[in-house]
């Protein structure tokens, strides 16, 4: 019986899969990179029409500050990592993978749902199947979504996130990513994070997204 135990193996917790899945683009590495180039637009999360893969995600940073964002065509045409009409820089977000995680748990596509799925299972997914907050609370007003998380297994990495530069903490910690591109997919259109607060105690992360 002990040898047959050394070969049973259980499944490692959630947790600890979702971790792994922010180690890849590493949020230091892509901050670096922004910084050294000069790219200083805020990130913009793109929906599924600008993308030739429409499960895939993108994010657009503009070489300038209040610089336009491109057209669909644009986008499509030039869908490398950089981005000449307008000037910018396409990126794959640090929550692509975890949205894509969300979308493999609910058995679903973020571009055949809307916000009002995301509204009605998001708080249960965080919370319940994959164990990233103690409570979630979501508002979606107009072109706004506001998300509260409580608690969650990134506050340490949100905090970090938002001692960076402004361009590079526009993208946000990997959660907040990760939402940021589900809603981007539920919507079909574009996303950004225009607002993001932590309490003093780090345990509750408030975060507004706006759509464009």
């Amino acid at each position: 019986w002990g040898a047959l135990f050394l070969y049973i193996r259980t499944e490692k917790p959630i947790q600890e899969a979702l971790l792994d899945k922010t180690a890849s683009p590493s949020l230091a590495t892509m901050n670096q990179m922004i910084t050294e180039l000069g790219f200083k637009g805020q990130a913009v999360d793109l929906p599924p029409e600008y993308l030739r893969d429409i499960e895939s995600s993108k994010i657009f940073i503009a070489k300038q500050e209040k610089t336009g964002l491109p057209t669909p065509k644009q986008i499509q045409k030039q869908e490398k990592l950089f981005v000449k009409k307008p000037e910018g820089i396409l990126l794959t977000p640090p929550g692509a993978d975890i949205t894509n995680l969300f979308e493999k748990t609910l058995n679903t596509s973020f571009t055949r749902v809307d916000l009002q799925y995301l509204e009605r299972n998001l708080p249960g997914l965080l919370v319940e199947n994959l164990e990233i907050a103690e409570n979630v609370e979501i508002e979606t007003k107009e072109n706004r979504v506001h998300i509260k998380l409580e608690n969650s297994i990134y506050k340490e990495t949100h905090i970090e996130t938002e001692k960076l530069p402004e361009a590079t903490a526009s993208i946000g910690c990997p959660i907040c990513s990760a939402i940021a591109c589900a809603i981007a997919k539920a919507a079909g259109k574009p996303v950004m994070i225009e607002n993001h607060q932590t309490s003093e105690d780090g345990r509750t992360i408030t975060t507004e997204y706006r759509l464009l």
